[in-house]
C-alpha cells in the first residue's frame, strides 16, 4: 500500500484535488478573490429541520437507516430535469421527500429487504416511472449498501455508525470501501478519490445527533457535486476556458471522468479549501463542510437556478 491509500479518504480527496488544480487545462481558481469572498461568507448556521425531507421521529435504528439510505441515493443530478419533481421541489428534495414519506408511512426499510430491492419499489417511493434508468441505479446502489449492513454489520444501520468509534474521517473511510459509495475518477492517470457521498453521510450522521460524540468533522472536504462548482463559477471564483463555458452554457452533458468534469469537482474542493484558511485566523473560522452547506444553498437562489450548470449523469452525485 502507498502512503498515499494509507491516508484517510478525506484527506486524500483534499491532497488530489490540490494536485489536479495545479495541473488544470480548463479550470482556474481566481486565488486573488478568495480574502474577499471568504470574509463576505455568512457564519455558519444550520438549517432548521425540515420534516416534509428527514425523518426526524423514530428510534436510533430507523433513523440511521434514513440517513444512510438517503446518501447512498444522493446522486442524479445530471437526470433532475428529467424526472417528475414535486411542486416547488428540486431533485434531490423530490427524492428525500418520497424517501422521507416511504419510511414514515411503511417503516424503514430493512437491510435484509434491501438486498433484493428492484427499481420498482424505489419508483413507486419516489413517484417515478420504474423504467427510468435513475431507478435502476438508485435500486443497484441499494442493494449493495443493505448486502453490506446485513452481512458485515448484522443488519442494522446503527452498528455501522457505531463501527466508526466516533470518528468522522472513520466512517467515512468505512463507507468508501462499498461500492454503494463509490466515487473515484482518474485524471492524468493518477487516482483522484471524491467520495462525495460518504463524506456528506458522516455530516449528516454528525448534524442528525445519531452519533453525539462525532469527531473531526472539520477534517472533511467540501462535497464535490456539479452546484457548488456552479456557484464558485458565477460568484467569480472558478474560470473556465471558452470551450468548457460554451459546452455548460448549451446544455450539452459532461462526461464522467473526463478532465473537465474532474477539474470542475477538484477545483471546487480546492477553492473551498482556500476559504477555509483564509476564514480560520478570523472570528468566525468555518469548516470545509460549512463553506459547502452555504455555498449549496446559496445555488439554490434564482440567480444560479436560472444559469444553465454543468450537468453529468453518474452514481457520484
Amino acid at each position: 500500500m502507498s502512503t498515499f491509500e494509507s491516508k484517510p479518504v478525506s484527506e486524500r480527496v483534499r491532497e488530489a484535488a490540490a494536485w489536479v488544480v495545479e495541473r488544470a487545462r480548463s479550470v482556474a481558481i481566481d486565488e486573488a478573490r478568495i480574502p474577499a469572498y471568504a470574509a463576505s461568507l455568512p457564519a455558519a448556521a444550520p438549517a432548521p429541520p425540515d420534516p416534509g425531507v428527514e425523518l426526524l421521529e423514530g428510534d436510533r435504528e430507523a433513523r440511521a437507516a434514513f440517513v444512510l439510505c438517503l446518501d447512498a441515493i444522493n446522486f442524479g443530478s445530471g437526470w433532475w430535469p428529467t424526472i417528475r419533481k414535486r411542486p416547488g421541489r428540486s431533485g434531490y428534495f423530490t427524492v428525500a421527500a418520497g424517501v422521507t414519506e416511504r419510511f414514515r408511512e411503511e417503516g424503514p426499510w430493512t437491510a435484509a429487504g434491501l438486498v433484493a430491492i428492484e427499481p420498482a419499489a424505489i419508483a413507486a417511493a419516489l413517484g417515478q416511472d420504474p423504467g427510468h434508468p435513475l431507478m435502476a441505479d438508485f435500486a443497484a446502489t441499494l442493494r449493495d449498501l443493505g448486502a453490506h449492513v446485513e452481512a458485515e454489520h448484522g443488519g442494522s444501520f446503527a452498528a455501522v455508525i457505531d463501527a466508526a468509534a466516533g470518528s468522522a474521517p472513520a466512517l467515512v473511510d468505512l463507507l468508501a470501501g462499498w461500492d454503494a459509495f463509490a466515487d473515484t475518477s482518474t485524471y492524468d492517470g493518477r487516482e483522484v478519490p471524491f467520495f462525495k457521498r460518504a463524506q456528506i453521510a458522516a455530516a449528516d450522521v454528525g448534524r442528525a445527533g445519531l452519533a453525539p460524540e462525532l469527531r473531526d468533522l472539520d477534517r472533511l472536504t467540501a462535497f464535490a457535486d456539479n452546484l457548488v462548482p456552479h456557484v464558485l463559477c458565477l460568484d467569480g471564483l472558478l474560470r473556465l476556458d471558452l470551450a468548457l463555458t460554451a459546452r455548460i452554457e448549451a446544455g450539452r452533458l459532461l462526461e464522467h471522468g473526463s478532465p473537465e468534469e474532474v477539474e470542475l469537482r477538484a477545483a471546487a474542493v480546492q477553492a473551498v479549501e482556500l476559504l477555509a484558511a483564509a476564514r480560520a485566523a478570523g472570528p468566525a473560522p468555518l469548516t470545509p463542510a460549512e463553506i459547502d452547506a452555504a455555498l449549496w444553498n446559496r445555488g439554490r437562489g434564482h440567480r444560479y437556478k436560472s444559469v444553465p450548470r454543468p450537468r453529468c449523469r453518474n452514481t457520484a452525485y
